[in-house]
Formats: C-alpha cells, sequence, structure tokens
C-alpha cells in the first residue's frame, strides 16, 4: 500500500513538473523589455521566449512573431530549446516507466530508472531558465546595454517544475530499493526433504 501511495504522489509530481515544463517551452515569456530605469513611459511591452518574440501595444493590439532563423538566435537560447524539449521527453518516458509496469520483481530497477530520469528532466529544465535568469541580471548591471529586460513568467514556472521533477525523481529513486530476499524454509523426516521457498511480502 506504501509503494502504491509512493507511486501516486510521484506521478502526480511528474505530471505537474511535465505540465510546468511544456508552460516554460511554450510561452513567449522568458524575458519582459523593462525602460524603468530611463523613467520612460513607454507604449508598448516587448516579451521574448524560445520560438517568438511578442510586443503589447497600450492600444490593446497583441503581436507575434516566430523567429526568422535558426541561425541568428543566441546560444542561450538555442541551448534552452534543446534542453526543454529533452526534459519533456525524458518526463514522458519516466512516467509511461512508471504507470505502465506491472511486474512486481522488475519495479525496484524500473523505478530507479525512472526516478533518475526524472531528476534529469529536473535538472535540464532548472539549467536553461536559470542561465536565462542570470543574464538578465547581468545585463540589467550593465551601463552599455540600453533596453534592460526582466525575468519573466517562464522563469518561475521552469523553477518550479524543475523543482517538482527533482522531487519526484528524489522519491522514487528511494522507495526503489528491491524487497528483501525471500527465506527457505525446510521441512524433513525420513524419507524425503520438502524445500518451500516464502518470499517476503
Amino acid at each position: 500500500m506504501e509503494c502504491k501511495r509512493i507511486q501516486v504522489v510521484c506521478v502526480g509530481l511528474g505530471i505537474l513538473g511535465l505540465i510546468a515544463a511544456i508552460i516554460t517551452c511554450a510561452l513567449p515569456s522568458w524575458t519582459v523589455s523593462s525602460f524603468t530605469r530611463h523613467y520612460i513611459v513607454t507604449a508598448m511591452i516587448s516579451h521574448e521566449g524560445l520560438w517568438m518574440g511578442c510586443v503589447y501595444q497600450s492600444t490593446g493590439q497583441y503581436q507575434c512573431r516566430a523567429y526568422d532563423s535558426l541561425l541568428i538566435l543566441a546560444l542561450d537560447i538555442q541551448a534552452a530549446r534543446a534542453m526543454t524539449i529533452v526534459c519533456c521527453i525524458v518526463t514522458v518516458i519516466s512516467l509511461l516507466l512508471v504507470m505502465c509496469i506491472k511486474n512486481e520483481y522488475t519495479k525496484p530497477k524500473i523505478f530507479l530508472a525512472a526516478g533518475v530520469g526524472m531528476l534529469i528532466a529536473g535538472v535540464l529544465l532548472i539549467i536553461p531558465v536559470s542561465w536565462t535568469a542570470n543574464n538578465v541580471m547581468r545585463d540589467s548591471k550593465n551601463p552599455l546595454v540600453s533596453i534592460h529586460r526582466e525575468i519573466g513568467l517562464c522563469i518561475y514556472i521552469g523553477w518550479a517544475g524543475g523543482v517538482l521533477l527533482l522531487l519526484g525523481g528524489g522519491l522514487l529513486c528511494c522507495f526503489s530499493r528491491p524487497r528483501s530476499g525471500g527465506t527457505t524454509k525446510y521441512y524433513s523426516d525420513n524419507t524425503s526433504t520438502l524445500v518451500i521457498y516464502v518470499n517476503d511480502i
């Protein structure tokens, strides 16, 4: 019963982490343009994500445009694309392993593999958002940068999703220890010996 509860909790954490990873990857809100240092009241706000940039105008119009070419993108965006996509794939595989395996003898090893996969997925999600947040904070202190950016909503969602995946993977790894070995009992009489293997539950 305890194993079932831990499995449900880990699956729930993994699903929440997967949703956070998908939102982080898809939404164009990694960075938001900031003009507060220049004390300028702007008529539009710029949002940038992994796949497109969006502009919100004071008139109420909201326009988005996908990036034209992969070659013109910054290195951190290219790396973030790859890591968030791999994070989602690894998380899906790990969840399928946890939910679909029914064999009691292979469960510990499968749970351990799924736990390691979720740990890797959590790290893959935390690295790009932390990298982007570090770049934003670095640029905010650079006087040569004319347009300063702020941390967008996706960064916080990515951090939360990474922590959820790390928690789920850590629980799976902790509770994936194989069961204790069975005990062998011998019953003998004058003519024969009966050997019975009793599996511990």
